[in-house]
Parts: structure tokens; C-alpha cells; sequence
């Protein structure tokens, strides 16, 4: 079963948790991240390095927040680099979370990654489908050979 790490501004990943579990009982590799304001990159990186390896059985972990490019996006992108199978979500809201929680335990987190964002209305993404659109750069020509 994929982990989730919810994560977003404020008190709403912990409001998201409760409407989870107040629909589907106790989430088993499901923790909430609330990034308040004031709060350290730093700690904000610590909290969400926690709750990876809490939630993270081996077949991958989902991180779901709420605005693309801001301080929890930026975090959670950070570590899905350093793991495999962690996949970034962006523009996630409860009722989304609730059609796509089944599916934790069906699909891949690269299978979970396209199904979200195929779901999602058009403000959802993944960290995934935004460097598809800007790939890495890559040079030319070698500046240094003879």
C-alpha cells in the first residue's frame, strides 16, 4: 500500500486526515504535515523527512499538498528525489483525496501519479508531469574538449 503524506498551509492537512478517517476509519501510512507560517524550511524539511519514514513500507510513498511551488511542494520535492517510488502532488482538496484513497492499495506510486492528476480538475499536477514540461538542460556541445 502506498504511503501518503499530506502536507499543506495552515491546519488544512490535518483537517483533510480527519475528514479521511472520520469516512474511512484509522488510515493505516497516512500522516498530515501542517506548514504554518513562520515555520523553518528546515523543520518544515525534518517533520516531512519523519513523516516519509513513517509512512514508507517500501512500495512508495504519495505526497499530496496543496499549492505547486510553494514551501511543502518544495520539501516534499526535494525528498522524492532521494527515494524511490515517492511521487509530488499539487492542488489536492478532500473530495479528491476521498475518490483516490481506494487506490492506495491497487496501484503503483508512478500508476497513482498519473490516475490523481488524470482525476484531479485542472489545478491538480505532480512534480512529475511539471518537469515533463521543462525537461533538464543539457548541453550541446563540450566547452572543455580539445
Amino acid at each position: 500500500m502506498l504511503g501518503w503524506v499530506i502536507t499543506c498551509h495552515d491546519e488544512q492537512a490535518q483537517e483533510m486526515l480527519i475528514k479521511l478517517e472520520a469516512r474511512f476509519g484509522p488510515l493505516a501510512q497516512c500522516r498530515a504535515v501542517n506548514y504554518w507560517q513562520g515555520l523553518s524550511t528546515n523543520m518544515l524539511s525534518r517533520m516531512m523527512c519523519d513523516a516519509l519514514h513513517e509512512t514508507d513500507t517500501g512500495e512508495g510513498v504519495i505526497f499530496l499538498t496543496d499549492k505547486s511551488g510553494a514551501a511543502p511542494y518544495r520539501a516534499a520535492s526535494l525528498l522524492s528525489h532521494k527515494h524511490d517510488c515517492c511521487e509530488v502532488i499539487s492542488g489536492i482538496n478532500p473530495p479528491l483525496l476521498e475518490l483516490m484513497y481506494p487506490q492506495r492499495e491497487l496501484l503503483s506510486s508512478a500508476e497513482f501519479r498519473h490516475a490523481i492528476v488524470a482525476q484531479g480538475e485542472p489545478g491538480v499536477s505532480s512534480l512529475w508531469h511539471q518537469q515533463q514540461k521543462n525537461p533538464p538542460f543539457v548541453l550541446l556541445h563540450d566547452l572543455y574538449k580539445n
